[in-house]
């Protein structure tokens, strides 16, 4: 089984999205002729060595605090004595966190070198490396530095998530939860018709939620591929999400995401936007799929830690509030209004 979708890049062709079994087939991926220079974190290749170690290869460390630009700065390091130039071809391999630094890394050594991705993790599989959005952390603040590049390709294999910890496989559903919400209401549906288990044991399954997910982003970036106007409706439920991150460490991001969703939704209720059944449908889902509903952080500090997102504008923050599920709309908050939050 294989899907394959596509989304536009402008002046290029466009970006391939492969789900299915693929990582068998990574050759007929890579571009012919170019040198191939693997970046990958230590535990993705101890798990899948005999496939990195037949390219070079540079590694960095586990977890987000190395998401930064002092990992990127070692990174061009070791790409200028492996003599990665221009006919390089920068593939990342493995999460999140792998594939944000490395289309940062591609996008910016010698002003840019075509790259693609081996997505690992279900939230890469179905957020991260879909889209172009590449970056890094700074001073706590999450992708602070970054660019919009979209890879050449990226390649989710289902096969791969099978050794992936469960806390990790519950996070990556948060944000297929969240595609359903912004535009795929029948998306949505599936996670009240069917059991975390049934997730992740049920190949076809997974594989019709990860594809409806990743249809839900690609139609939203061909229309809005720098965040302009549609695009901010990706970021729903994470700018409470990303409070919480600042704020704490407790939390896997789409574990963040989940309470940002339940946070908003209660958000959405309040303003009159989305209805009190849909907000328990909301809360229903994000529990049963194992994910928490709260941080427990004080709100004062999360609301102070919002106003600095780096999706501010001005005195104002762009929300994402819902009208019910499915259907999402953008509305700027100012701090006066934040202050005066209530949940």
């Amino acid at each position: 089984m294989k899907q394959t979708i596509e989304v536009q890049r402008p002046g290029k062709s466009p970006s391939r999205v492969v789900i299915g079994d693929v990582i068998n087939s990574l050759e007929n991926y890579l571009p012919e002729g170019k040198r191939v220079v693997v970046i990958a974190d230590e535990h993705v290749f101890h798990a899948y060595r005999p496939i990195i170690g037949a390219y070079d290869y540079c590694l960095i460390g586990l977890g987000e605090t190395n998401k930064t630009l002092a990992t990127a700065q070692k990174l061009y390091g070791e790409l200028l004595a492996l003599g990665a130039d221009r006919s390089t071809f920068i593939l990342g391999f493995g999460g999140g966190i792998v594939t944000d630094i490395a289309g940062f890394v591609a996008s910016t050594y010698m002003r840019g070198l075509p790259f693609g991705f081996v997505a690992s993790t279900l939230l890469a599989q179905v957020d991260a490396s879909v889209g172009g959005k590449n970056g890094v952390n700074f001073e706590g603040y999450k992708n602070m530095v970054g660019t919009f590049n979209q890879p050449d390709f990226v390649l989710c294999d289902l096969s791969l998530l099978q050794t992936l910890p469960e806390r990790e496989f519950r996070a990556g559903l948060a944000e297929i939860v969240k595609a359903g919400l912004i535009a795929d209401s029948g998306l949505f549906e599936l996670f009240e018709r069917h059991t975390l288990q049934e997730f992740r044991t049920d190949r076809a399954l997974l594989l019709d939620a990860v594809t409806r997910a990743v249809h839900v982003k690609a139609d939203i970036v061909a229309r809005d591929e720098q965040e302009h106007g549609d695009r901010r409706k990706l970021n729903l439920g994470h700018t409470f999400a990303h409070a919480v991150e600042k704020s704490s460490r407790e939390f896997l991001h789409g574990e963040a995401v989940a309470i940002g969703l339940v946070m908003i939704a209660a958000l959405s209720e309040q303003n009159g936007m989305l209805s009190p059944a849909d907000a328990v449908r909301i809360r229903t889902v994000v529990e049963k799929m194992g994910l928490p509903l709260a941080s427990g952080i004080e709100l004062p500090r999360l609301l102070q830690a919002l106003k600095l997102d780096k999706k501010k504008e001005s005195k104002s923050v762009n929300f994402v509030l819902m009208n019910g599920v499915g259907d999402c709309l953008i509305r700027p908050f100012s701090f006066d209004e934040i202050d005066k939050i209530v949940l």
